[in-house]
């Protein structure tokens, strides 16, 4: 663990500098790592812990989408892409990696084909933490850890590919081998962690929770909305209200923030840009205060989880759900993003 200070406070984290990829490797390389869902996560995990000499296997319901791209991505049937059942019995680590309602669906014969001293991996403590609701108790008999990547499966393998790394915490929740903490970080720094951080469970899926309806995706789209519709009401072009509200941030404001910081960017924008952000960002922030607290008290209630649990439960739920991403898909917002994407030179 190397000591950093973050922002004044001290943090102890895994980087690859004190724990290179070998450590890893020599540490898992009696294992077999069996990745149970080829999803959202699935496929970034598990290709980079391929690509950097784990022994790791792929179960995959067989027919569906993700078992032909998993096939596509070269998981070679009867080989390292197996069914379900079949990939449980050959892991000795066994990466949860379906959906949230898949885990509850699938929990049963997860549980019936673990043994004394396997690893029960999750990328997202909802499983563990909300128990009462999802059914999820592990045995006493393996080691429940977690490593959580701070992004999407898609995110995680193209910064890999690009020689890079997504930052990601981890946790032990359970330690029946006397060797989780290794397993856990080995696992890190081989599914492509930029460095690793350490949580437990329950604040994992809290922060996780918030930050998704929060800033990283629930918030920032109702933001981006109250702006756009602002400016087309007050007799702004569509073309105008778009690149001033969504395509400037993101193409050109965000990745400065990402390289410099926030400060950075202020720095180094016009006099006229800074004087306005430095005199409003604070209104925003409290006026969205309360709403976030009342967002964290929703996920640390369960409440959260149980509207999550419920709407998934419903033999409804695709077709509402593509009804609300339509609603997304089709306002005139979105719709002009898509033109304005194709007319990016590097689209043309």
């Amino acid at each position: 663990m190397a000591t950093i200070n973050f922002g004044g406070t001290d943090e102890e984290v895994v980087t690859r500098e004190e724990y290179p990829l070998e450590k890893a490797r020599e540490i898992m390389k009696d294992e077999t790592i069996a990745v149970i869902g080829y999803g959202v996560q699935g496929p970034g995990q598990a290709l980079n812990l391929r690509d950097n000499g784990f022994n790791v296997i792929v179960g995959q319901r067989k027919g569906g989408r993700s078992w032909e791209k998993a096939l596509a991505d070269g998981w070679k049937e009867g080989e390292t892409l197996f069914e379900i059942e079949p990939a449980l019995e050959r892991g000795t680590v066994i990466q949860y990696l379906l959906s949230d309602a898949g885990q509850i669906e699938k929990w049963p014969l997860v549980k019936s084909k673990l043994n004394p001293g396997d690893a029960l991996y999750f990328s997202h403590g909802f499983a563990v933490t909300y128990a009462g609701q999802t059914g999820i108790v592990p045995p006493d008999n393996v080691d429940v850890i977690l490593v959580a990547p701070k992004g999407s499966g898609t995110s995680l393998r193209r910064l890999f590919v690009a020689g890079k790394g997504l930052n990601s915490s981890f946790a032990v929740h359970r330690d029946f081998t006397g060797k989780a903490r290794e397993r856990t970080i080995a696992l890190g720094i081989g599914v492509g962690s930029g460095y690793l951080f350490e949580t437990d469970f329950k604040k994992e899926v809290y922060s996780d929770l918030t930050g998704e309806r929060g800033s990283l995706m629930g918030a920032i789209q109702g933001l981006f909305a109250a702006q756009y519709d602002l400016l087309r009401k007050r007799g702004h072009s569509p073309s105008e209200a778009f690149n001033e509200t969504v395509e400037e941030a993101t193409q050109s404001l965000y990745p400065l923030v990402a390289e410099n910081g926030m400060d950075w960017m202020y720095a180094n924008c016009s006099t006229t840009a800074q004087r306005g952000a430095l005199d409003w960002w604070k209104k925003f922030r409290d006026a969205v205060a309360p709403v976030m607290e009342d967002l964290y008290d929703s996920v640390a209630s369960g409440e959260e989880a149980r509207i999550t649990i419920e709407a998934n439960q419903k033999s409804t739920y695709r077709e509402g759900l593509e009804k609300e991403l339509d609603e997304l898909r089709n306002s005139e917002l979105w719709r002009t993003g898509a033109v304005v994407r194709k007319l990016r030179p590097e689209n043309k």
